[in-house]
């Protein structure tokens, strides 16, 4: 069995802009993301730290890193998930996010788990 196998975490992302805390005659754009973090392997692992590329429609690249997110460490069985949702505020009204958590599985190995990027965007208005 290849290593991916026993390691794997599956990353879903569903995105949100929040119009009342954006203030676009300011390049204010307030946007909400909701993750989903499930551990497709065979062996548990913990969630240890994250890594973000948030680029704007400017080019304006910010990374984040820190331990954990929303204030935890989640650790996931095989087959268990866990779920939150941050923000982030752009200078546009688009941009995009990529990034990975780094992963400590119960047997030691450590891996991360990429999270394929995503667009922060306002919703198309309809004239």
């Amino acid at each position: 069995m290849s290593d991916k196998q026993f390691h794997s975490i599956s990353v879903t992302v569903h995105t949100r802009f929040i119009d009342e805390q954006s203030a676009p005659a300011d390049n204010r754009y307030v946007f909400a993301y909701t993750i989903r973090i499930a551990n497709t392997g065979n062996v548990p692992a913990k969630l240890l730290t994250r890594h973000w590329i948030i680029t704007d429609a400017n080019g304006k690249v910010q990374e984040v890193r820190g331990d954990g997110v929303v204030g935890e460490q989640p650790h996931l069985k095989p087959g268990e998930d866990f779920h939150y949702t941050s923000g982030a505020v752009l200078e546009t009204s688009v941009g995009t996010m990529r990034g990975s958590y780094q992963m400590l599985a119960d047997d030691g190995h450590r891996f991360d788990a990429p999270i394929a990027q995503f667009t922060l965007s306002i919703p198309r208005t309809v004239h």
